[in-house]
């Protein structure tokens, strides 16, 4: 006789929750409204999810990226119908364009309601599909379980990404029968690379007098960044990430050589990358600011391309060999081979030189101008903040000046919206980082114009008591903006006059909301400012900005070919300073 007892109908939405739980939901973001409240409700009476109101829902889809990012595993954002939806698009063609899986979720009209222009009854589940890799509009309540189980191995297998799912309110509202005892998250098989093709790559790294490993962001997503550091240790292989793979290897490591491109690179980078013969790129696209000019960059090297998704293979550049494959499985089984065929090396002539390429050629930071120059404060900020730091930053001359300047230690620390680019992202993006890891420092660096995009969100820093530190490069680009303002204030009588004469007054604008705000305008003040900031952040639970105030025509070397980068400072001879070396 059986002892199986048919589990009881409920509640649809408590169904949902038990599984976002069981995927390992801990915090979702987002702004609660009528269309989705039967989602909240499960979640506050049925679940230990904790919920983030944010101040817009672009916002809350970058604080879930950023979570994405940092933790590895998948954030969850949250709105109502009409506008909330699309107020996330940005967001998720942010995690689409950098493999980031989030999810997100938004309430709907009723089924009958959607064909009937209902209120805030926009058909977001189509709008989204070009930057998701999947969106589901939901017309079933039975369906409600499996189809967040498929979200959730779609968003993992393969090249990750975002999915959207669009929650009818009367399919949220549905009874269901459901047993969360017979229920279990998807498996996800990741995809192992042609043993041949393997075999062949490593011939071609044989071979080759001047090879360089290129890992991008796909080595730090599926965790390859151990794997790949003992490869290039074993072969003696040059390491040259791109900016998406920074952290992969230590920046004291031996084997380190330096980012290149045309915008974020360091001059040891781009000129390794110059002199290779060989580039085995893993878990990269080939972007055009990484690339610049196609035929410079190809020029006379070979050129394997790692990836897991087959279709990036042979998009943007066409590779010698391609191999198709998880990354980690894809550097694991390549040093297999290594280690089955060949010795441990000790060094090789090459990485000695890419070595030295790295103590001549870099970049003079001890400037103590005033106004500031950016150099001295990315200068600061290295020499201050330690390994552990996790750094946030997302796009103009403060991204780039970061990438020529900063130093990054450990693969998911150094947070950055790569390919979209939205200004702001930032802001947002720290809430998310440090309710992730609310025991590690985490950074900010921000513009000042890109700051007020979405600067509201340092309020609900501020509501929840949680702590980060903004260094804000301020090269007055808001002065520019006034300047055209006072143009219009002559032309149309209306005063939009600030109190700063290089725009808006950060520091009150972070009082105001509540945080802690200091201005800096002499370099020997921007250390004193830091401790400053982390101490005052850490104690009152809430973030603190330092603005520094850069020279307003300050530039950045960046060009169109990798061999023709501008340098905007002259470059003193660098021979006599000790090489960056490191333990291993």
């Amino acid at each position: 006789m059986s002892s199986y007892e048919a589990p009881s109908p409920m509640p649809a939405m408590q169904a949902v929750v038990s599984v976002l739980e069981s995927e390992g939901v801990e915090v979702m973001f987002g702004i609660p409204g009528a269309a989705v409240l039967p989602l909240y409700k499960a979640a506050l009476e049925h679940s230990s999810i904790k919920h983030v109101i944010m101040r817009h829902e672009e916002g809350g889809t970058h604080a879930a990226d950023a979570y994405s990012r940092v933790t590895g595993g998948i954030g969850v954002a949250v709105g109502t119908s009409g506008p909330a939806g699309t107020n996330m698009v940005t967001g998720l063609y942010t995690a689409w364009a950098d493999s980031i899986p989030i999810l997100t979720i938004t309430g709907q009209a009723p089924v009958a309601k959607l064909h009937q222009e209902a209120f805030q009854a926009v058909e977001i589940a189509e709008i989204v599909k070009p930057v998701v890799k999947k969106s589901y509009l939901v017309k079933e309540s039975a369906q409600l379980p499996w189809v967040f189980r498929d979200a959730f191995r779609t968003m993992r297998e393969g090249r990750p990404g975002p999915v959207h799912v669009d929650l009818p309110l009367d399919v949220a509202q549905g009874e269901i029968v459901y047993d969360p005892k017979a229920d279990a998250p998807l498996p996800v098989f990741p995809t192992a690379p042609h043993p041949a093709a393997v075999e062949r790559a490593l011939d071609m790294l044989l071979e080759a007098e001047r090879p360089l490993l290129m890992p991008g962001g796909g080595v730090i997503i599926a965790e390859a960044s151990e794997a790949l550091v003992a490869l290039a240790e074993h072969l003696q292989i040059p390491v040259l990430p791109t900016l998406m793979g920074w952290g992969s290897i230590p920046v004291d490591h031996p084997l380190y050589v330096g980012l290149a491109g045309i915008q974020t690179q360091t001059r040891a980078g781009n000129q390794a990358f110059l002199e290779s013969d060989l580039v085995l790129a893993i878990g990269a696209r080939f972007a055009e600011r990484h690339m610049g000019d196609a035929e410079v960059y190809r020029g006379e090297r070979r050129f394997i391309h790692a990836d897991v998704e087959p279709t990036q293979i042979g998009r943007v550049l066409a590779p010698d060999l391609g191999l198709v494959g998880d990354a980690r499985l894809t550097v694991e089984a390549l040093l297999e081979a290594a280690k089955r065929r060949t010795d441990e090396r000790e060094t090789t002539e090459w990485a000695e030189h890419t070595l030295d390429l790295r103590r001549r050629l870099r970049r003079k930071t001890d400037f103590d101008d005033v106004p500031i120059k950016p150099q001295r404060v990315f200068q600061e900020i290295n020499d201050f903040f330690g390994p552990d730091t996790v750094f946030v930053t997302a796009i103009g001359l403060y991204q780039i000046w970061s990438a020529q300047f900063q130093e990054v230690y450990k693969p998911r620390h150094y947070l950055i919206c790569g390919q979209a680019g939205p200004l702001g992202w930032e802001v947002p993006a720290c809430l998310g980082a440090k309710i992730a890891r609310p025991d590690q420092t985490v950074v900010g660096i921000v513009g000042d114009y890109s700051f007020q995009f979405l600067m509201e969100e340092v309020a609900v820093a501020c509501q929840y008591s949680v702590p980060y530190v903004l260094v804000m490069i301020n090269n007055a680009y808001m002065g520019l903006i006034r300047q055209a303002e006072t143009k219009f204030e002559m032309n149309y009588g209306v005063d939009l006059s600030y109190d700063e004469s290089y725009g808006m007054d950060h520091v009150k604008v972070m009082e105001g909301m509540g945080a802690f705000g200091r201005r800096v305008t002499r370099p020997e003040e921007i250390q004193e400012a830091l401790a400053w900031a982390v101490d005052t952040s850490e104690r009152e639970r809430r973030p603190a900005l330092v603005e520094v105030m850069i020279e307003r025509e300050a530039d950045a070397a960046m060009g169109t070919s990798i061999d023709e980068i501008k340098e905007p400072e002259p470059v003193e001879d660098l021979e006599e300073q000790p090489a960056a070396t490191g333990e291993v």
